[in-house]
């Protein structure tokens, strides 16, 4: 016989079906005990297939957010969390606001109330992010142009030099000179790679993703590339070069991640009615790049598109920057979730024009 969950619900608590926003009781051992309509009507799940269940079942493991809830368990205190990402199999990313307040009572002992980010703030961030990086990427932009003139000078001394040698051993100083002006030089080409003409065509975007596979299974032999493709994506307009350096820029940082030897994911889905740079479209593709690696170092998360910020010892800090740009470019934008064992990078591109409403 089905339990009525009314029955179950707490009378010092009856109130909170009557608000709108979403609030969930869980117990002592994080199971949840309670959730009022408004909770059901944010997670798009009855609380007949949450109630009695681990908190994970409705939340997921959003990252830190046990270990505040085990601290409010013991010291007894109020914890509000910012911008929690809700991921389930299947359905919509959530990003929430929490707050979390301790009760006392014999059943029920945190009270969790749940607010979706308000979107013009997260607009807000996104549009003052996309100004820092602009402003950063053309700081860098106009110091390649300057380094690049004296590195001629340089390496054509060097080379004018070595030919007045006849000491070998000095001759191997004027090889390095030569080296390292040569590397400078690659080093500022990509710097100012993204400032090329666009030439866009129609493409389909499944054949960017296998030229990226190709590439990463012959860079990365170790590594496992699985396709998840939705087939019935439409093509988008878009250049070809640009895109594949791109998706190749966020795989190959995958791959150097998991030390070569991993697994990625490259899948593709339809987004509808997506807001990409403050304008609304009908249509976009959705490809996203998963990894089972470490994930991004928490110290730099918040900087991973930055020009030279690097997670690798020996990485150059250009190749997401570079990736940015490139999909700025088709008026689209790049979101990272990234905890250990699983990093997503979702590149949206617009297929449709700008929607009316």
């Amino acid at each position: 016989m089905q339990t009525d969950q009314t029955s179950m619900t707490p009378s010092a608590f009856a109130g909170l079906e009557l608000l709108s926003s979403a609030v969930v009781l869980v117990d002592d051992e994080l199971v949840v005990r309670y959730m009022n309509p408004g909770a059901e009507n944010l997670f798009a799940v009855s609380s007949r297939k949450i109630v009695s269940y681990s908190l994970r079942r409705l939340l997921g493991d959003p990252p830190g957010l046990d270990v505040a809830l085990n601290s409010v368990l013991r010291d007894n205190w109020s914890y509000t969390g910012h911008n929690i990402t809700v991921t389930r199999p299947g359905m919509v990313v959530l990003h929430l606001d929490c707050t979390v307040t301790p009760l006392e009572s014999p059943d029920v002992r945190l009270l969790l109330e749940f607010r979706p980010m308000d979107a013009h703030l997260k607009v807000a961030r996104e549009e003052q992010l996309a100004h820092q990086q602009q402003a950063n990427r053309e700081l860098i932009r106009n110091l390649a142009h300057e380094i690049r003139n004296p590195l001629g000078g340089i390496r054509g001394s060097a080379q004018l030099l070595e030919r007045e040698l006849d000491d070998p051993q000095l001759r191997e100083y004027t090889q390095v000179i030569i080296a390292e002006a040569d590397r400078l030089q690659d080093l500022m080409n990509r710097l100012l790679t993204s400032h090329r003409m666009m030439q866009p065509s129609q493409l389909n975007a499944h054949d960017v993703l296998e030229r990226v596979r190709r590439l990463i299974l012959a860079e990365f032999p170790a590594v496992e590339v699985r396709r998840d493709y939705d087939t019935s994506l439409p093509s988008i307009t878009g250049d070809r070069e640009q895109l594949i350096q791109a998706i190749l820029n966020i795989a190959r940082n995958a791959a150097q991640a998991m030390q070569g030897e991993g697994e990625i994911v490259l899948r593709t889905r339809a987004a509808r009615q997506v807001t990409l740079a403050k304008r609304r479209f009908r249509l976009a593709l959705q490809l996203q790049v998963i990894d089972n690696g470490p994930g991004v170092p928490q110290e730099i998360r918040d900087k991973i598109f930055y020009p030279l910020v690097s997670g690798r010892e020996n990485g150059s800090g250009l190749g997401l920057s570079l990736a940015q740009s490139f999909v700025e470019l088709h008026h689209g934008a790049i979101d990272v979730d990234s905890r250990p064992g699983r990093t997503c990078f979702t590149v949206f591109l617009p297929v449709t024009r700008e929607s009316d409403g």
